[in-house]
């Protein structure tokens, strides 16, 4: 089994090192932006985290805020692992590879946007088992690095184990990777609700205590990931011989349309609760939708989220407009951005604002800190890109193991 793993990598490195012109320079762009991430990272970590935004009264800013959303986009591969093993629609089968590379690229997003917001690699050490003390189960931070890290364990070993059995002209065995497929269903679940409710247990941030969190952050990302599977497959449609059908993407669509009227629903019962009867706990969203005392940072990004999300959910609602590639492509395209902004910006940081002793202190992203967000950004699609080549080609039969 070791040399057909050997010879599996070996293969999959030619393969991805192999392409078209177009293909070579998405790939030199994504490492140039790489480096210049890295470069703005070795700036952070010299000179401290003096050189971000962040600050005592704002604590997380753009990175938490991309960390969140990428919890859901991880999440959203269920989406198509469900129907596939547990509905037997085998419209999805073709899909679910997608899904899951998206979900590890994802994933890994997550785990280096940590990194980044504590200050550097070496600041993890207290939540290493043994080594240090994750103060497990009280705590929901030590459940969250349990769940995410666990969710890509599985995302991981599913796929590659299907792969190598593909690889080798065999059929994989049910009752090996079944197992998984049906801990990953309730394991994508968990990783979002866990992380809802880290946020939901900090009493002093009256702005994230409400109880619909959990289940607006699983309806957003049900929405905007399956919104970015579909970009994603419409582009290795054209660009590579790996074809999706086009039912395929309707039902896919259906997901998405589905998801984003719920998300809708929900945010108008938050409006509801916030504004129809005011308290002081009403401050953070006061902040975040009209401005406090002429502080208006982020008042024209939310108010373009809600408008960008209203916009993409009429669009999808229609059936004629949905079943138009273009219109759903333009739909899923502004979906995913508004559903960014409302789920990064415009949950992280009014939960700093107003501070503990009542003063509004606005957040502002350094040159620093986009510099390493794009960085990761890039890396993630530089991952998900390798992942995705070697397994289309494992798919399409270019890659088998000559023993």
């Amino acid at each position: 089994m070791m040399k057909v793993f050997v010879h599996f990598v070996k293969d999959s490195l030619d393969e991805v090192t192999k392409g078209s012109k177009v293909y070579h320079i998405w790939m030199a762009t994504l490492t140039l932006i790489m480096l210049i991430g890295a470069f703005c990272y070795y700036i952070q970590v010299d000179q401290g985290m003096v050189v971000t935004g962040m600050s005592d009264n704002v604590g997380w800013g753009l990175y938490i805020s991309n960390f969140t959303f990428l919890v859901g986009i991880a999440a959203a591969a269920v989406m198509l692992v469900l129907p596939t093993y547990i509905f037997k629609d085998i419209d999805f089968t073709q899909a679910v590879l997608i899904g899951e590379g998206l979900a590890v690229a994802a994933l890994l997003m997550c785990l280096a946007f940590v990194v980044v917001d504590v200050g550097g690699p070496a600041n993890l050490w207290h939540v290493i088992p043994i080594i240090g003390i994750m103060n497990f189960p009280n705590s929901m931070l030590a459940w969250d690095i349990i769940v995410l890290n666990g969710y890509l364990f599985i995302n991981i070993t599913v796929p590659l184990y299907i792969l190598i059995n593909v690889y080798q002209n065999k059929k994989p065995n049910k009752n090996v990777y079944l197992p998984g497929v049906f801990i990953s269903v309730f394991w994508a679940v968990s990783i979002h609700m866990v992380t809802a409710f880290l946020y939901q247990g900090l009493q002093a941030r009256p702005f994230w205590n409400t109880a619909l969190l959990g289940p607006r952050f699983l309806a957003s990302a049900f929405a905007a990931g399956p919104a970015l599977i579909i970009l994603v497959l419409t582009i290795i449609n054209k660009y590579t011989l790996f074809k999706i059908a086009s039912k395929t993407i309707d039902k896919i669509a259906i997901i998405v349309t589905v998801a984003a009227q719920i998300n809708l629903i929900m945010l108008i019962s938050e409006l509801f609760k916030e504004f129809y009867f005011p308290t002081h706990h009403s401050i953070s969203a006061q902040y975040l939708f009209f401005g406090l005392e002429g502080k208006t940072a982020l008042v024209p990004w939310i108010w373009t989220a809600i408008i960008l999300n209203v916009i993409a959910t009429a669009m999808l609602t229609f059936h004629k407009v949905r079943n138009n590639k273009k219109y759903l492509l333009f739909a899923c395209a502004i979906l995913f951005i508004g559903i960014w902004i409302e789920k990064g910006f415009g949950l992280i940081v009014p939960g700093f604002i107003p501070g503990q002793w009542g003063e509004i202190v606005e957040y502002t992203p350094t040159f620093i800190e986009i510099g390493v967000t794009l960085g990761i950004w890039a890396m993630g699609a530089f991952i998900f890109t390798v992942l995705a080549k070697a397994g289309i080609a494992v798919e399409v039969g270019k890659l088998r193991y000559k023993a």
